[in-house]
């Protein structure tokens, strides 16, 4: 079930023909559309037609399509932009860089040089112990094992300190 669609959602105003925008793919399910604020010339965002806010609310299914045409329009843009790469990109969550609450995806061509940078692994980061990796692996094994745990999604929305406080 799709989430309640907010007062106001840039994307779903573009979709519901509420605004300029640049189509580049439309079928039943999924739009595609030059970003307005691109790294490279080309880089467009592929966003479901039903309002899901982030990977927390939105069904596999729908998820699995969005990607289906990320990947069907990847070669086609990096030709066109005459790309040495790409970035498939998902921002889910105002701390992962969100800034509109539409889950869609990013497909950005990139130049060498371009000055746009995703960097992994990240410079900040230090190796953990192998231990440490080992219990992080065992913990989402576990969780994946959970058939309540793991295979709801969360009906509300929660903050970082609800889930440290186990809510």
């Amino acid at each position: 079930m799709p989430a309640a669609q907010p007062q106001s959602c840039r994307f779903c105003d573009l979709i519901h023909g509420a605004g300029e925008v640049s189509m580049c793919f439309e079928d039943t399910d999924v739009v595609a559309f030059m970003d307005i604020q691109p790294v490279n010339t080309g880089h467009l965002l592929v966003v479901p037609r039903q309002h899901f806010e982030s990977l927390d609310d939105i069904p596999a299914a729908v998820a699995l399509r969005v990607y289906e045409v990320a990947m069907q329009l990847a070669p086609v843009v990096k030709q066109v932009a005459g790309a040495d790469g790409m970035n498939i990109i998902v921002n889910s969550g105002a701390a992962a860089g969100q800034d509109v609450f539409h889950y869609h995806v990013h497909v950005i061509p990139r130049c060498t040089g371009d000055g746009f940078d995703v960097p992994l692994p990240f410079a900040g980061s230090q190796m953990p112990d192998r231990t440490v990796l080992d219990m992080n692996a065992s913990r989402i094994i576990s969780a994946l094992r959970d058939p309540v745990a793991s295979r709801k999604r969360p009906e509300r929305r929660t903050t970082e300190a609800d889930r440290r406080e186990g809510k």
